[in-house]
């Protein structure tokens, strides 16, 4: 059983940068792949970013890529997403989330949240214009 606690949202200017953390309690991130989604009030939850279980690979969405960079610390069990250049419309909850993954799978990241088995609670982001 992995359990997530995701902090570091908060409210800032449109512009402004904020570092999100999630620190996962139970077994440590060996094949474990990471993945970042957000809410927005009204909204589906969507695709943010993924990391896969060797730490090798990542991929943004889109309307990310190039702002934000997914990391993690695997002696503090502890996944970052930095986001820089923040918008407006990225006003959302953010939800960090873990899948144990196949061996064989070393280097794959999850882009479907139904692809995942466990997530936090979420941290909220306001991005102020």
């Amino acid at each position: 059983q992995v359990q997530l606690v995701d902090s570091g949202g908060g409210l800032v200017q449109a512009g402004g940068s904020l570092r999100l953390s999630c620190v996962a309690s139970g077994p440590s991130f060996d094949r474990h792949a990471l993945g970042w989604f957000r809410q927005a009030p009204g909204k589906e939850r969507v695709f943010v970013s993924g990391l896969s279980w060797s730490g090798e690979e990542t991929e943004y969405a889109d309307a990310v890529r190039g702002r934000f960079l997914i990391s993690r610390d695997k002696a503090k069990n502890t996944v970052y997403l930095q986001m820089n250049s923040l918008k407006p419309e990225t006003t959302a909850v953010f939800y960090c989330e873990d899948k144990y993954a196949p061996q064989y799978e070393s280097d794959r990241y999850y882009t479907r949240e139904y692809e995942y088995d466990y997530w936090g609670q979420g941290t909220l982001v306001t991005v102020s214009s």
